[in-house]
């Protein structure tokens, strides 16, 4: 892959251990904080300023505002090292100006370096954040202290960075000024006529502008040096999807149609009718399949919507045919779940379904990978075993991935690669805004679900304090004597010292002592076949509170369970939130889904709690969500490996999404393989944003 990288970007992916300064320890700190490993320049240049401490007005400290970065001049007073017999107690050095005192406070420090730094009696400049510890003025570890010629020689503007432990911000400027002097010369991959008229510098200036900016505006995400790094982010995502979108959809002359009937046999089967949104849905995927180009299509709907029963149609729309279908799950619950659930409707069409998880080996694996290399199996449902290397389908025809913002494009591009023109169903049950479904699934056809099947009730959802606990156990202990089974979500496995969530096994054993044998417990760590045999007895009403952690936010389908606790509601995300309760209210009885906030509530966690009180609509939701906490937390970016936004931010630039993406669509109509003068600088675009897997299609032809 580095081979095709062009040259001319060598020097920017070069790793930080080329910097002065940096050494393994601190090169293994900074792969922590870009989230790289290795760490390269380019991530470094990348890791944009959160602020900026602002040197041309100095406040007196009378005026100083605690919690803020400031710069003051001080007369420094006396040194008080820490005792001898207490290294650990902070070495303290107290200094004045004509309005009052401050204390600068240093732990593990040399009294030789510090009375060296801050000699008794001098004029010093100091920065850093200021904040009022027992009612006094102090500042600890301040970023810089210089004298009259030193202060002569700072920038006035100063950019603050995101750190992580063990990473100071003089490390990362330091680096910074490095870096930035090992940008190449770059020609111009944007369109003329689009940079002119937006006055936007080229790529090195404004990345040159935004680490030493002149003005604290040029740090601002809306200011010319932002925008233009934002739109070359959005740009190189948008050429990515467009890319993936032309190869996927590459014509394939392998239309795939049948007269349903296996689709009616299930359709008979079913205890309903399918809703207005599931039939359109359908009769979208009937229309692509029967299209000599693959399908690319993205079926969104709320949680129970009903969408495991519209891609178990699809499938048999392929079976019938005589070619097979691939149902990949991100979770072995959720594949075994699937299972379940559609195996009865496959039987009565007589379609032949069966499992590949890591749970398979051996002679039972054999059999499996046998049965579906001679086509003995229509459909295959499973996780990410389903594309390892021996897997290997009769004739493959379509691959529905679940929950699909878990799997990367890497993902879905090796499962689309186990057959000739394979059609792609994507199905997710977290409604996304359509500023993100431009954004992550721009190269897909968009189906959606909106209206939950006939008979399902509304569900009851009240905020609790945590204070009320003795409360809900009760209501919990009556609900189960009433014969219905009960969710009560936990945010942790286990006590930290960090921490003071409740814990699942706490609660698990508190629970235990109270009701006796029809508590149960489900967690992350526990092995596929324990949590399966949990959730199993669960669904059979063996057990009847089911205590867990955020391993059932998907999928997980129990009728019977009426009641929904969570723990610390404050400190989930609002999809997840959302997620979680739709676990309840699946059957036809009446649910409550409890959620238990520790007091006192911040504002955000006010926020989403009363929206979910005020409305179960997803798509709603998602969009509050996103308004919320930006768009890596609302897809899981930040936890499954799909990268979010480095620069783009999308509550400033989700505007330059449609010009980014009338771009691309434009670029690769005059130059799809991307060999014009233009199209190699956008090359260059693609690899700075790591979107090199769309050159890698390109090749493929």
């Amino acid at each position: 892959m580095a081979a095709m990288r062009p040259a001319s970007l060598n020097p920017l992916f070069a790793t930080l251990k080329g910097l002065p300064g940096i050494g393994p320890k601190l090169e293994t700190l900074y792969a922590h904080l870009l989230d790289r490993d290795p760490p390269k320049i380019v991530d470094l240049l990348f890791h944009v300023p959160s602020g900026v401490v602002d040197r041309r007005s100095r406040p007196t400290l009378r005026d100083v505002v605690p919690g803020t970065i400031v710069t003051v001049a001080v007369t420094i007073d006396q040194h008080r090292p820490s005792p001898p017999n207490r290294p650990r107690a902070p070495y303290r050095i107290y200094a004045h100006d004509d309005t009052g005192d401050i204390t600068l406070t240093y732990f593990n420090a040399r009294r030789d370096y510090l009375e060296k730094l801050l000699p008794e009696g001098a004029l010093r400049y100091v920065s850093g954040t200021a904040e009022l510890y027992d009612g006094m003025l102090q500042m600890v570890h301040p970023d810089r202290v210089v004298d009259e010629a030193g202060f002569a020689g700072l920038p006035l503007v100063e950019p603050v960075y995101p750190l992580t432990e063990g990473v100071t911000l003089n490390n990362i400027r330091r680096a910074m000024d490095a870096a930035l002097t090992k940008i190449p010369p770059l020609p111009e991959w944007q369109d003329a006529a689009w940079v002119s008229r937006e006055r936007l510098p080229p790529f090195a200036e404004a990345l040159r502008h935004l680490h030493r900016p002149a003005d604290p505006a040029d740090v601002a995400p809306d200011s010319r040096a932002w925008t233009r790094l934002a739109y070359d982010e959005l740009l190189a995502g948008q050429l990515a999807l467009a890319l993936v979108r032309k190869h996927l959809r590459r014509p394939a002359g392998r239309g795939t149609s049948g007269e349903g009937h296996l689709r009616a046999k299930i359709l008979r089967s079913l205890p309903y009718s399918l809703t207005h949104s599931q039939q359109a849905a359908l009769d979208d995927i009937s229309t692509d399949l029967a299209k000599p180009q693959r399908m690319l299509r993205l079926l969104q709907g709320d949680v129970g919507s009903g969408k495991t029963v519209v891609a178990l149609l699809a499938a048999a729309t392929v079976a019938e045919a005589g070619r097979q279908a691939a149902f990949m799950a991100p979770t072995e619950i959720l594949a075994r779940q699937h299972l379940n659930t559609i195996v009865p409707l496959a039987k009565a069409a007589g379609l032949r379904a069966d499992i590949l998880t890591g749970r398979e080996r051996g002679r039972e694996r054999d059999t499996v990978l046998a049965r579906l290399a001679l086509g003995e199996i229509d459909l295959l449902l499973g996780t990410h075993a389903l594309f390892q290397e021996d897997v290997a389908f009769h004739d493959l025809a379509l691959a529905v991935v679940d929950e699909q913002h878990r799997f990367g494009v890497h993902q879905r591009l090796a499962l689309a690669e186990k057959g000739q023109a394979v059609d792609m169903l994507i199905l997710t049950a977290t409604p996304i805004p359509r500023t993100l479904v431009l954004t992550y699934f721009g190269d897909m056809d968009i189906s959606e679900l909106r209206e939950k099947p006939a008979g399902r009730q509304p569900i009851d959802t009240r905020t609790i304090p945590l204070s009320r606990l003795e409360e809900v156990e009760e209501a919990a202990g009556r609900a189960i004597g009433e014969g219905q089974r009960v969710y009560w979500v936990c945010p942790l496995i286990e006590d930290s010292e960090t921490s003071d969530l409740a814990a699942a096994e706490e609660r698990f054993k508190v629970l235990r002592g109270r009701f006796g044998d029809v508590v149960d417990m489900v967690h992350g760590r526990m092995k596929g076949a324990e949590k399966d045999r949990a959730m199993e007895r669960f669904a059979r009403g063996e057990t009847r509170l089911l205590v867990a952690t955020t391993v059932i936010e998907v999928g997980v389908n129990v009728p019977e369970a009426t009641v929904m606790v969570i723990e610390h509601a404050e400190r989930f995300g609002l999809a997840q939130l959302h997620q979680l309760r739709g676990r309840v209210g699946r059957g036809s009885e009446r649910s409550t889904c409890l959620l238990l906030y520790k007091t006192p509530l911040g504002e955000t966690a006010k926020a989403r709690l009363s929206i979910l009180r005020e409305t179960e609509d997803g798509f709603r939701i998602a969009e509050e969500d996103l308004r919320l906490r930006g768009e890596g937390d609302l897809l899981g970016t930040r936890q499954s490996g799909v990268p979010g936004f480095r620069i783009a931010r999308l509550d400033v630039h989700s505007k330059y999404l449609g010009a980014a993406r009338d771009d691309a669509a434009l670029i690769l109509a005059q130059d799809a393989a991307l060999t014009t003068p233009r199209g190699q600088t956008l090359r260059a675009l693609l690899y700075l944003f790591e979107k090199d897997d769309a050159i890698r299609l390109i090749s493929a032809g």
